[in-house]
């Protein structure tokens, strides 16, 4: 009887031992269970399938920019600059990721996170109208020093330019009225100067 009782549990310890790592999901799998729920717009399930792919193995730069879209596309901004800075730690020339936790950062009204990241991604990669579009915000409502006028309505114009020349016609139309704003703030000098030069 012991020796029946021993081997069964042995064939028990066996199966399940084995079940494990082939029946479950690898961090890869999850990650692409993740991508195929945001694309279905199902948000819950999407970060959920990220942050068990986190869990697995912490160290994917991509896990954790989508994971950070997820959180940016739930509005909750504090969580998607969480996970947008763990992509940085990782890829610190992730420009993607820095477009996108500079926008983030202007939702929250962190202006001089805002800036340092656009900013990197302006010299990095001159023609991407989002980073220049955001940069411009972000510059347009610093408070912290004097105002940088001549930047705001050089990367506003620059991203409405961009934008145009990419078919964009919805952001390039909300970024000219930005930019319209801006030079109406500025005061006449600047329309004078600028105005005319609008693209």
């Amino acid at each position: 009887m012991r020796i029946r009782t021993g081997i069964i549990l042995f064939i028990l310890i066996a199966l399940v031992g084995n079940a494990g790592p082939s029946m479950a999901q690898s961090a890869r799998d999850l990650f692409f269970e993740g991508n195929d729920y945001m694309k279905e717009g199902n948000l819950e399930e999407a970060k959920a399938a990220y942050l068990e792919s986190i869990a697995l193995n912490p160290k994917i730069p991509m896990v954790h920019f989508n994971l950070g879209l997820v959180y940016k596309k739930m509005r909750d901004y504090p969580a998607a600059a969480g996970s947008l800075e763990e992509v940085l730690k990782l890829d610190p020339n992730h420009l993607d990721a820095r477009v996108t936790i500079g926008n983030v950062y202007n939702y929250m009204e962190e202006w001089s996170k805002a800036i340092s990241h656009l900013n990197f991604v302006v010299h990095r990669r001159p023609n991407d109208p989002e980073a220049h579009g955001n940069l411009g915000w972000a510059l347009l409502n610093y408070n912290e020093g004097p105002p940088f006028k001549y930047l705001v309505i050089v990367n506003l114009a620059k991203a409405v330019e961009l934008f145009d020349q990419q078919g964009m016609s919805g952001p390039a139309e909300a970024t000219r009225k930005t930019l319209e704003d801006a030079l109406e703030k500025f005061g006449k000098d600047y329309q004078d100067r600028f105005g005319s030069k609008q693209p």
